[in-house]
C-alpha cells in the first residue's frame, strides 16, 4: 500500500531556513520509501500569491495570507490565520484524499489539522520542531512565564493531547512533551540529521574568494547560519578581542543574515574590531560550501534558554559531516549532538572568556585535529543520516493507518 501523507507546514522553499531544509530532507527520504507526499503551507509563508506553486521540482499548495485590520491584532490575528488555514486544508484534503494529515510546528498548524481531521475522519500526526512559546521569547514578543507565554504553552499541550501521534526532533523536546502528561509511547523522535552525500570532508579553500574577503594568510573563525539572538553571536564578538590579542592574524567570518545583523555590525564597531570581522550577508545555498572551506574553526555560541537547552540545531551536524573543527556552547541541544573532546569541543554557555580560551586552545593543539575530524564525520555517517532518521516515520504512519477513522 502506498501511503499518502499531506504535510501542513509553516513555510517552505524558496524561503531558506533550518525549517525548510529539514522539510526537504524529510520529503526526499519519504519519497525514497515509496510514499506520496503533498505539501500545504500556512498563511505565514510569504512571497507567493498563487494557490499552487512548483519550486525545485516540489509542488506546494499555498494558503492566502490573512488580511484586514484584525489580522494584525494579537490573538485575533492568530484566530484568523487558523481559520484561513482550516478552510484551505479542507479544500486540499478533499481534493487529494490523503491517508494522514501531518502538521508541523507551530500549534497554529496543528489546531486546523485537528479540526479537519475530525471532520474528514483522518488521523493527525503533529511534529514539534520547537515550542511556539519559546520561539516567541527569543523574538521578543513575550517573556517566559508571562500570561501570553502560559496561554500559548497550554494551547500547545491541549493539541498534543488530542493528536493521534507526536513526532519531535530530539530527546530534549520529547522529555518536555512527556512531562506534560503525554504518553511516552505516543511520542517518536525523528532526529535532525544531514544528507551525507551533500558534504565532503577536506574541501580546499577558494583562493580568489579568500582574497576578496581579505582572509588570505589569516586564521579564520566562522559562523554560518541565521543571525537570531539565541545563536549567541554577540558573545562571539565579545570574545574576539581576547582571541585577536593572542592571535593578531585572526579574523571572524559571519556568513548569513537575520534580525540581529544590524545590532551585530554596530557591536563590532563599538568593540573596535570591525576591520577584522567580515559580514558576507546571505549567500546562495549552492555557494555555502565555498565559505565552509575558508574556516579553520566553526563557532556555535548559543545562549542558554529553554529553546536552546531543548532543541538540537542542524548547523553543527553539517560541520561534523565535513569533518570540521567546531567549538560550541554547552547548552542541552549541543550536548545531545556533540561529544565533548571527541567530535567537537564545548565551552561554558554565556562565558566569553571560556569561548575565547577554548578556541585558542583548540587552535594551538593541531595534533588533535585529525582525530576530532574523523570522529565527527564518523558520528554523522553512522548515527545522524537522514535515511536512518526518516525510517522512524514508518512505525508512526503504519500505526495511524491501521486504526484510521471511519468517516
Amino acid at each position: 500500500m502506498t501511503l499518502r501523507i499531506l504535510h501542513i507546514l509553516d513555510h517552505s522553499i524558496p524561503l531558506h531556513s533550518g525549517y525548510t531544509f529539514r522539510t526537504l530532507s524529510i520529503l526526499r527520504e519519504q519519497h525514497k520509501l515509496g510514499w506520496d507526499t503533498f505539501h500545504l503551507t500556512s498563511p505565514k509563508h510569504v512571497g507567493c500569491a498563487m494557490a499552487e506553486e512548483d519550486v525545485d521540482g516540489w509542488h506546494f499548495y499555498r494558503t492566502p495570507a490573512a488580511t484586514g485590520p484584525m489580522a494584525k491584532w494579537p490573538v485575533l490575528g492568530e484566530l484568523k490565520l487558523m481559520r484561513r488555514l482550516e478552510e484551505r486544508l479542507t479544500e486540499v484534503a478533499r481534493q487529494l484524499n490523503p491517508d494522514i494529515l501531518h502538521a508541523h510546528s507551530p500549534v497554529l498548524n496543528a489546531i486546523p489539522a485537528l479540526r479537519v481531521g475530525r471532520r474528514l475522519g483522518l488521523p493527525v500526526a503533529y511534529e514539534i520542531r520547537a515550542f511556539w512559546e519559546d520561539a516567541a521569547v527569543d523574538h521578543g514578543t513575550t517573556s517566559e512565564g508571562s500570561l501570553r507565554y502560559r496561554m500559548t504553552r497550554n494551547l500547545e499541550t491541549w493539541a498534543l493531547r488530542r493528536v493521534d501521534r507526536v513526532t519531535t526532533i530530539c530527546e530534549g523536546l520529547r522529555a518536555d512533551i512527556v512531562a506534560r502528561g503525554i504518553a511516552h509511547e505516543k511520542v517518536t523522535v525523528i532526529a535532525n540529521a544531514v544528507d551525507i552525500e551533500s558534504f565532503d570532508p577536506g574541501g580546499e579553500p577558494d583562493a580568489a574568494l579568500k582574497t576578496r574577503l581579505g582572509l588570505s594568510g589569516c586564521t579564520v573563525i566562522g559562523f554560518i547560519g541565521s543571525f537570531y539572538a539565541y545563536e549567541g553571536l554577540d558573545l562571539l564578538l565579545d570574545a574576539f578581542p581576547k582571541i585577536a590579542a593572542r592571535l593578531p592574524d585572526a579574523r571572524l567570518l559571519l556568513v548569513g543574515g537575520g534580525p540581529q545583523e544590524t545590532a551585530l555590525d554596530a557591536q563590532a564597531r563599538r568593540l573596535g574590531i570591525s576591520d577584522n570581522v567580515v559580514f558576507t550577508g546571505r549567500v546562495p545555498h549552492q555557494e555555502v560550501q565555498r565559505y565552509y572551506d575558508l574556516i579553520d574553526v566553526l563557532a556555535y555560541p548559543r545562549h542558554s534558554m529553554r529553546l536552546t537547552e531543548l532543541v538540537t540545531p542542524l548547523k553543527p551536524l553539517e560541520a561534523m559531516a565535513q569533518g570540521r573543527l567546531l567549538v560550541a556552547s554547552d547548552v542541552g541541544g549541543h550536548k545531545e549532538l556533540i561529544r565533548d573532546g571527541e567530535t567537537g569541543v564545548l565551552f561554558r554557555a554565556g562565558d566569553a572568556d571560556s569561548l575565547a580560551g577554548t578556541i585558542m586552545k583548540l587552535l594551538a593543539e593541531s595534533e588533535r585535529w585529525p582525530k576530532l575530524s574523523q570522529a565527527a564525520r564518523r558520528c554523522v555517517v553512522e548515527e545522524r543520516n537522514w535515511a536512518r532518521s526518516v525510517s522512524n516515520y514508518q512505525q508512526v504512519y503504519e500505526s495511524l493507518v491501521s486504526r484510521k477513522r471511519v468517516v
